[in-house]
C-alpha cells in the first residue's frame, strides 16, 4: 500500500496551478493525507474519481484543514481529538484561536491499521504558542495515537512543524531556539519516538539533505536549504512492513513536498 502525505498550502491553489491531479496520476497513492487544505470540500474543484474524499475543514474559512483521499473504503473516519483527551490536556482556545475547531486531525480506520493525518499548530515567530504545543497539543496528540494503538497499529503523517534533529534542517546552528527547532518542540517529537513510533524516512536515509519545506526567500528550494517538518511515523509493530520511505521534492505547487511510504499490508 502506497501511503502519502502532503501539506498542499491550499488545495485550490495547487489545483489551479495544474499540479494536484498530475501528482495523483503519477504517484497513484492508495491513501493520501493532506494538510492545509484551506477550503471546505464544496469549494474544491479537484476531480479524483478513483478516490473517496474525507475532509475536516476549519470553521474559519480559508485556513488550516485536513483531508484524506483513499482508494480503499475506510471502516470509519474520525474527525478531531476525542472529548476526553481534549478535557484531560485542557486543549482550548488561545489568542490565536481554538485548535479543536481548525480541522487539524482526521483519521481513517482500515482492516490492518489506523491512518491519521495531522497539521500541528505553528509555534509562531515569537514562540507565543510554545505553551500550547509543549503542554497541551503534543501530549494530547500522542495520547490519541496511543489510544488508537490499543486497537490496532497506527500510521500517522503530516506537517508536525518541527525539525527533530540537527540533520533535519540545513542551517541547524542558526536556528537553535527558533520556532520549529526549540527544545520544547523537539522534545514533543522525541516523545513519539520514546513511545515506540518509528520515523519511517530514517529507516532508509540518514544525514542532511532530506527536506520537505523551503522558504520562499533566497532561492531556498533550488539550493535545497530547507527543513524536514513533514513526516510519516508508524507503530513499532509495523516497522518490518515498511518497504520504502521517501520525500518527493520534485513535486511542485506548495512550499512543502509530499512524503511517502510503501507498506506491505
Amino acid at each position: 500500500m502506497k501511503i502519502y502525505s502532503w501539506n498542499v498550502n491550499g488545495i485550490r491553489a495547487v489545483d489551479r496551478k495544474g499540479m494536484f491531479i498530475p501528482f495523483i496520476d503519477k504517484h497513484q497513492p492508495d491513501v493520501l493525507g493532506i494538510q492545509e487544505t484551506k477550503a471546505q470540500q464544496d469549494q474544491s474543484a479537484v476531480e479524483a474519481p478513483a478516490y473517496k474524499e474525507f475532509w475536516f475543514s476549519a470553521e474559519k474559512k480559508g485556513y488550516s484543514g485536513t483531508a484524506i483521499f483513499s482508494k480503499p473504503e475506510p471502516l470509519q473516519v474520525i474527525h478531531g481529538l476525542p472529548k476526553d483527551i481534549i478535557a484531560k490536556y485542557k486543549l482550548a482556545a488561545d489568542n490565536y484561536g481554538d485548535p479543536n475547531k481548525e480541522g487539524r486531525i482526521i483519521a481513517a480506520e482500515y482492516p490492518g491499521f489506523y491512518f491519521v493525518t495531522v497539521y500541528t499548530p505553528n509555534a509562531k515567530d515569537d514562540l507565543t504558542r510554545i505553551p500550547l504545543r509543549h503542554k497541551q497539543w503534543d501530549p494530547a496528540f500522542l495520547a490519541y495515537v496511543k489510544q488508537l494503538e490499543k486497537t490496532k497499529p497506527v500510521v500517522f503523517s503530516g506537517d508536525l512543524n518541527v525539525a527533530h534533529t540537527p540533520d533535519d534542517l540545513a542551517n541547524d546552528k542558526a536556528n537553535i531556539g527558533k520556532k520549529g527547532f526549540t527544545n520544547e518542540e523537539r522534545e514533543g517529537f522525541q516523545n513519539f519516538i520514546d513511545a515506540g513510533f518509528v520515523d519511517s524516512l530514517r529507516m532508509f536515509k540518514q544525514g542532511k539533505g532530506f527536506y520537505t519545506w523551503w522558504s520562499h526567500f533566497a532561492n531556498a528550494r533550488a539550493r535545497n536549504v530547507g527543513w524536514r517538518i513533514d513526516y510519516i511515523l508508524v507503530s513499532a509493530s509495523l516497522k518490518d512492513k515498511v518497504k520504502a520511505a521517501d520525500i518527493h521534492p520534485d513535486v511542485m505547487g506548495s512550499d512543502h513536498c509530499p512524503v511517502s511510504i510503501d507498506l506491505d499490508i
